[in-house]
């Protein structure tokens, strides 16, 4: 079967490309221009060059493919809402047409779980409505899960809309490697009293979900979340990734609500100012932290057969023998993505 990955290069994509390769799947990656794909050259992908902002450079890219796994998205950078939106709603709604154009089987939509809004306390569920909190990554999933629910209703094309918990493991840089930093050099601290849940869970159990997704005859035309819904709480995170890479163990608390404040505050003036670098707290980083979070996998779970594989507990170890060698001062594959110029800007 011939298999179209978009955000290849990144951590999912990554982990994704070896499953499929054990199925014995023939893997075409769409890159940007500017990624370096030395890497995926090395493993045997095809690599195919285009911008999904740019819905005229997506023909070579999906042109004879079965399924395609759409992972690419805007997140953790500083950049406008207009970007964002060029990316996560626009850049999708591209990828989709040219799918369904080029006679694809399947599509399976990288959500998050951002879209329901973040701090109810509770688990939530795929019949929750999405109320986003306003920051242009939250904004612009749910915008982009929209339209692909929107897009699917008038389509022949099989479509599987995934809303995954932040997933961490071997290779991030963007939460786990920031997380085993600070408490490797005694600056962790903890937003609140830390007995929140966090929305994490182990990349190989996010797989797991993309799998599900792409080979399940029920999965077709619907929604599911894909996480552990064993979450640990903040403190039970910072003290597990202490252990690991052997830091200190928080014990600094600051207040949420004033940091949430102060967060909020601090991002209208780096935006007013028109500041290129990101302020040092951000509300979606303040929420992520301060806030309780769980999602239910139930559906997936009855539907799927979904079943995290990896403790929580377990793969911060995993993902620790990563950062003890080393792994966080190299610069990550995807940083030269995530800061690249958009090609439908110019269009």
């Amino acid at each position: 079967m011939k298999v179209l990955i978009t955000g290849a290069t990144g951590l999912l994509g990554g982990h994704l490309i070896k499953q499929l390769q054990e199925r014995g799947e023939n893997i075409r990656a769409l890159v940007l221009p500017v990624e370096n794909t030395d890497k995926l050259t090395a493993q045997g992908v095809e690599v195919v060059r285009g911008d999904i902002t740019d819905g005229s450079s997506l023909g070579p890219a999906v042109e004879g493919v079965d399924l395609i796994f759409h992972l690419a998205g805007m997140m953790g950078v500083w950049r406008p809402l207009s970007d964002y939106r060029l990316v996560n709603v626009n850049g999708s709604e591209n990828l989709y047409k040219a799918a369904q154009k080029a006679g694809v089987r399947r599509f399976v939509h990288t959500s998050s779980h951002t879209v329901y809004g973040l701090g109810y306390g509770r688990f939530m569920t795929e019949e929750d409505p999405l109320r986003p909190d306003p920051d242009p990554y939250s904004l612009t999933k749910a915008e982009g899960d929209r339209v692909i629910r929107r897009l699917l209703l008038t389509s022949d094309m099989e479509t599987v809309i995934l809303r995954p918990g932040t997933f961490f493991g071997p290779g991030d840089h963007l939460h786990f490697g920031r997380m085993a930093q600070k408490v490797k050099d005694g600056k962790g601290l903890l937003l609140g009293k830390g007995d929140n849940a966090l929305p994490f869970c182990y990349v190989t159990d996010i797989v797991q979900g993309y799998m599900l997704a792409a080979y399940h005859e029920k999965a077709p035309g619907n929604v599911y979340n894909i996480t552990n819904d064993r979450p640990l709480t903040q403190k039970e995170m910072f003290d597990a990734i202490a252990d690991a890479v052997g830091g200190q163990r928080p014990t600094l608390h600051l207040p949420y609500l004033p940091i949430y404040a102060g967060a909020t505050v601090a991002e209208r003036i780096f935006v007013a100012a028109n500041l290129k670098m990101k302020p040092p707290a951000t509300q979606l980083g303040a929420m992520m932290f301060g806030s309780d979070n769980r999602h239910s996998v139930d559906k997936a779970r009855r539907e799927l057969g979904y079943e995290p594989q990896v403790s929580l507990r377990d793969g911060i170890k995993l993902a620790a023998e990563w950062f003890n060698a080393g792994g966080f001062n190299k610069p990550p594959v995807t940083a030269a993505s995530q800061n690249a110029p958009l090609a439908g800007a110019r269009n």
